[in-house]
């Protein structure tokens, strides 16, 4: 009977200096994303890619030569990314001035994906482009979809250059309504 008194008044006056390690330990930890970037907050960033888009004979920009629409591309991209903690969500617009056959392209699409390494992305993109044709090529506008990966410079072994913010590689590739294949490489700079 008297130790089961004496365990009531050791787990009794015990548990005020528990519940305070309890509050330091929660309050001094912060969730972050795997780059060391807080997990939730808003990563605004721009960028200039590069790449080739290439149309299907048959997609809405076949021509009355029997020919197929394709054309290199310089594009300028901007957008926010929204961390969850390991995921994120985001949006961005494009801008594309086109040679060959294609004189623009412009569009918006969503983004969503995973963060990866200490400052890779990989994700999947779904959106609507307006391509602005040259020649015989009409004007057309269609869903866009796509995927791609981002990799910073500690990914590729310059660790120490930019931090986790700053500078990273983009490779994607988008299909216009599976009537094209745009593969495309740049560089993009968040804040």
């Amino acid at each position: 009977m008297i130790n089961k008194a004496i365990f009531a008044v050791a787990l009794v006056a015990g548990m005020p200096a528990i519940a305070h390690a309890q509050d330091t330990t929660t309050s001094s930890e912060t969730a972050t994303a795997p780059d060391g970037t807080p997990a939730f907050g808003i990563e605004p960033y721009i960028g200039v890619m590069g790449g080739y888009d290439s149309y299907d004979r048959r997609s809405e920009f076949g021509s009355p030569r029997g020919g197929k629409m394709n054309g290199g591309l310089v594009q300028g991209v901007a957008g926010i990314n929204v961390p969850l903690g390991p995921v994120f969500v985001g949006a961005e617009g494009n801008v594309a001035k086109g040679f060959n056959d294609i004189d623009w392209e412009y569009g918006v699409k969503g983004r969503l994906g995973a963060r990866a390494g200490d400052s890779g992305m990989v994700y999947a993109s779904a959106g609507y482009e307006w391509v602005n044709g040259r020649r015989a090529y009409a004007d057309h506008s269609d869903w866009i979809y796509g995927v791609g990966v981002e990799v910073g410079p500690k990914d590729i072994g310059l660790g120490g250059v930019t931090g986790n913010s700053g500078v990273r590689l983009r490779l994607e590739v988008d299909t216009y309504d599976f009537d094209s294949i745009r593969p495309m490489a740049g560089v993009i700079m968040h804040f």
